[in-house]
């Protein structure tokens, strides 16, 4: 089985040993970032640098000027990635003999909404998600579709994965967070993800709902959750708190809202691309999920893209939605996290790529092998002999 390992530039460049040892681990294929959000990173085998912090979120690589005189535009990177640091580490791993694709994160971007405040996400309280960009917003749609076909159609590159193509919400690993003490549960995290900025607000009422009392019906909903009182989870638990009625038209306007966008996202990227190129989402089968493996449908996204990359630490059940739509050729690769400090287990990670094949994974994904230790990356090689 196929198998591509995530990578930062930062993990490469200044580290002539950094390619042939990834290359080592027995992947043919390396997923590197190319637009990427603020983070802090550990480079344990780096000859100069063991933090990296990536103080906003940025494209790794010199934007061209198509974004001359537009108010949205990508930022570029400070110290940890000058330049076209993307192209560097794309080129030394080439050398290595592997294949290079793109990884692209989208819809997630604190400092465009500390900037421009008004393409954040708004919830029923009218408190802003400022790492949240609204995908429903025109200017921000197409600052999405034209960063998504810049940042991914790299020199060389064969293919790209874009993360976060579709509605964020409250969940994020932000700063410091301090959002885990009353536990919302799905339902609770959906109502609270729903967004009211003035596009969203025009996109209920297409969809029969008046916004103003909806957001109070949100607000009324959550007063359960707060108290923690038993209130049922999943989608259930959003029509038991909302009504069926108005539960169903926002998740309608929803994913009309995100189907959309990915649609004008793939082929922007399909058209700025050579013939051949790899186009996958990260994705979640659940339609009305938030976060960076974007909720979609998926018998629509297997056709508009040539497949997904699905969460499977802990399980790989989330595959089976995909595999059920009996997509020839389609690539559903089987996204582990492998680095044990971060809750991975590459112990497991021949049994657990197993598992994910007969549910009817096609590819391995392996995040991430600049942050793993030593000991882990030996796990992860003996693994991949076996497969």
């Amino acid at each position: 089985m196929k198998a591509s390992a995530f990578v930062y530039p930062w993990d490469v460049n200044g580290d002539p040993e950094a390619p042939g040892r990834i290359a080592a681990l027995g992947v043919r294929q390396v997923t590197l970032a190319a637009a990427y959000h603020s983070t802090r990173a550990l480079t344990p085998r780096h000859p100069r640098h063991r933090v990296v912090t990536a103080e906003h979120a940025a494209v790794l690589y010199e934007p061209d000027a198509r974004w001359e005189g537009r108010p949205l535009r990508p930022y570029a990177a400070g110290d940890w990635a000058p330049g076209d640091a993307y192209g560097e580490a794309a080129a030394a791993l080439a050398r290595a003999g592997l294949d290079v694709h793109t990884w692209v994160v989208l819809a997630h971007n604190s400092r465009l909404g500390a900037e421009h405040p008004d393409t954040s996400v708004v919830n029923a309280y009218g408190d802003r998600y400022p790492w949240a960009p609204c995908i429903a917003q025109p200017a921000t749609r197409a600052y999405l579709v034209e960063l998504a076909a810049e940042a991914a159609v790299r020199p060389g590159a064969r293919g790209t994965e874009l993360e976060s193509l579709g509605w964020y919400g409250l969940q994020h690993l932000h700063a410091h967070d301090k959002t885990g003490g009353v536990g919302l549960g799905e339902a609770g995290q959906y109502l609270m993800s729903l967004c009211f900025c003035p596009s969203c607000r025009d996109g209920y009422g297409r969809h029969g709902l008046d916004a103003g009392e909806l957001a109070a019906a949100v607000r009324s909903a959550l007063e359960p959750v707060w108290r923690q009182e038993p209130y049922g989870d999943g989608w259930a638990g959003v029509e038991k708190l909302l009504g069926d009625s108005t539960a169903a038209a926002t998740l309608a306007h929803r994913e009309e809202t995100a189907r959309t966008l990915q649609e004008d996202a793939v082929a922007a990227v399909r058209a700025a691309a050579p013939d051949g190129f790899q186009v996958l989402l990260h994705a979640d089968p659940v339609s009305y999920h938030c976060g960076a493996n974007a909720g979609v449908d998926p018998a629509h996204i297997l056709s508009v893209a040539d497949g997904v990359v699905v969460p499977c630490t802990g399980g790989a059940g989330l595959l089976a939605p995909f595999a059920g739509q009996g997509r020839t050729g389609a690539v559903l690769a089987a996204n582990f996290t492998v680095v044990t400090g971060m809750g991975g287990s590459p112990r497991t990670l021949a049994a657990d790529a197993a598992e994910a094949a007969r549910l009817g994974a096609t590819e391995l994904r392996l995040y991430h092998a600049g942050l793993a230790s030593d000991e882990d990356l030996r796990t992860i090689r003996q693994a991949l002999t076996t497969l």
